[in-house]
């Protein structure tokens, strides 16, 4: 755990351990919330599907492919929950793969007509 003030800076780094180096990282969710059980029902998006969802979201330049780097303001769930979790999930691609996950960037999905 870190422990840290709100509204202060948190720095992340990912580092993929491996042997290839045609590969890169990128971070495609991170979502926050006040269990470590369920990431899916009282949530805070601060990136989804590649999009940055919370302003405050930063990337930060690595040298190295194999090496992520991000900050965010630390903030707290309504109810005086002192706590908040974090689960991102991150896409291994080969590098210069254009056409791969990490290459597409920010996904939006295109809304559908109602039908009458």
């Amino acid at each position: 755990p870190y422990y840290v003030d709100i509204n202060q800076d948190l720095f992340i780094e990912a580092y993929l351990h491996s042997s290839d180096s045609n590969l890169v990282l990128f971070v495609d969710t991170c979502v926050a919330s006040p269990t470590p059980y369920n990431f899916t029902t009282v949530t805070y998006d601060i990136i989804r599907n590649g999009c940055v969802q919370d302003s405050t979201y930063a990337t930060y330049y690595s040298p190295y492919r194999h090496i992520v780097r991000f900050t965010f303001n630390a903030f707290q769930f309504i109810r005086n929950n002192p706590l908040v979790y974090l689960q991102c999930e991150l896409v291994v691609c080969r590098a210069y793969d254009y056409s791969s996950r990490c290459y597409q960037g920010c996904i939006t999905r295109s809304k559908r007509e109602a039908s009458s």
